[in-house]
C-alpha cells in the first residue's frame, strides 16, 4: 500500500523555523529515494531536497542550501525537512514523494518526473 502523509506546516515570520514530517507506509519507504518538493501559487513545482534512503546521501536545490536539512528515521519510516532561517519566498505547499531511481553517485533527483508517489501536501507560509 502506497501512503505518504505530510505534517508540520504552518505560518511563521521570516527568520523562523519549521520541521516538516513525511510518514510513509513500509512499501513506500522501501523505495530508494524520498524527496521534498514545493509549489507556490502560479509557479511550477520545484524540488527542494532529497535523500537516498539506504545510503543517506542528500541533495538540495541551491536556494535552500545551508538553511534546510533533510533527514530520516528508519524506525518510523519517516523523512523530515528541517527548515531554518525561513524567507517569504519559501512560502508554498510542500509535498513529499518517493522514487525508485537515483543518480549514479547515489544522490536522488530533484525533478518531479522521477517520482512515482506523492503526498497531499502541507502549507508553509512565511511572513516578512
Amino acid at each position: 500500500q502506497v501512503q505518504l502523509v505530510e505534517s508540520g506546516g504552518g505560518s511563521v515570520q521570516a527568520g523562523g523555523s519549521l520541521r516538516l514530517s513525511c510518514a510513509a507506509s513500509a512499501y513506500t519507504y522501501s523505495r530508494r529515494c524520498m524527496g521534498w518538493f514545493r509549489q507556490a501559487p502560479g509557479k511550477e513545482r520545484e524540488g527542494v531536497a532529497s535523500i537516498n534512503i539506504p545510503w543517506g546521501v542528500t541533495n538540495y536545490v541551491d536556494s535552500v542550501k545551508g538553511r534546510f536539512t533533510i533527514s530520516q528515521n528508519h524506525a518510523r519510516n519517516t523523512v523530515y525537512l528541517q527548515m531554518d532561517n525561513l524567507k517569504p519566498e519559501d512560502t508554498a505547499m510542500y509535498y513529499c514523494a518517493c522514487a525508485s531511481q537515483s543518480l549514479p553517485d547515489g544522490r536522488c533527483y530533484l525533478t518531479q518526473d522521477k517520482y512515482n508517489y506523492w503526498g497531499q501536501g502541507t502549507q508553509v507560509t512565511v511572513s516578512s
